[in-house]
């Protein structure tokens, strides 16, 4: 139902869904919350782009991650935006970038 209030969202096979958001290392990670029943509340996730530093002697690699897909329901996105970056950091992500999509643009208020 989340998808419902944007004029242009993705249906997903079952294949298209595990290749896009299934986490794997290095490439994509997804995270959910579950309320007490153990249904699925909310989810956030982001893709890996790693890059080249070229000429500098102290870094060689930068690791960027893009929002991917995130739905907001039983806590405010605001908070569930804080968890990604958080888990990014985890990940040793060193830039975390989000496009105008879908709800994004609520994050950045």
């Amino acid at each position: 139902n989340y998808l419902t209030k944007f004029q242009l969202a993705p249906i997903l096979t079952q294949g298209e869904f595990d290749h896009q958001l299934l986490p794997r290392e290095g490439v994509i990670d997804s995270y959910v919350v579950e309320d007490a029943d153990g249904k699925i509340t909310d989810m956030c996730s982001f893709y890996h782009l790693p890059s080249t530093v070229i000429g500098n002697e102290k870094h060689n690699k930068l690791n960027a991650a893009y929002s991917f897909y995130n739905v907001a329901t039983s806590v405010p996105l605001k908070n569930l935006m804080e968890d990604a970056l958080i888990l990014a950091k985890q990940k040793n992500i060193d830039v975390f970038n989000a496009l105008n999509i879908m709800d994004n643009a609520l994050k950045t208020s």
